[in-house]
């Protein structure tokens, strides 16, 4: 994974690696750790640690094809929020 730095609302993820081949987007807020997955209601999973609510991660799925799409991102963190392609473009750039 990749340092990065990117606040979605709440939670800064310093963590990144793109699945081109899938257009899956994985961050974590720090080294990435086992967690429980939950469904946004956009279809991404936000990642909690073990019987907590502190969230350690979040998958994207199709990042590429939703920032062509639509210029952007939306996705429940708990709360909504959107990003822009500019702010994702150096996440889904090819390695």
């Amino acid at each position: 994974m990749d340092r990065v730095n990117l606040e979605i609302g709440p939670i800064s993820f310093e963590y990144a690696d793109y699945d081109i081949e899938h257009d899956v987007l994985y961050l974590s807020v720090g080294p990435p750790e086992v967690g429980v997955g939950e469904d946004t209601p956009e279809g991404h999973v936000v990642r909690y640690a073990p019987g907590t609510s502190r969230v350690v991660g979040l998958t994207l799925i199709s990042p590429r094809r939703l920032v062509d799409r639509d210029g952007g991102i939306t996705v429940t963190v708990p709360e909504t929020v959107e990003k822009s392609a500019d702010e994702l473009a150096p996440l889904l750039a090819a390695a």
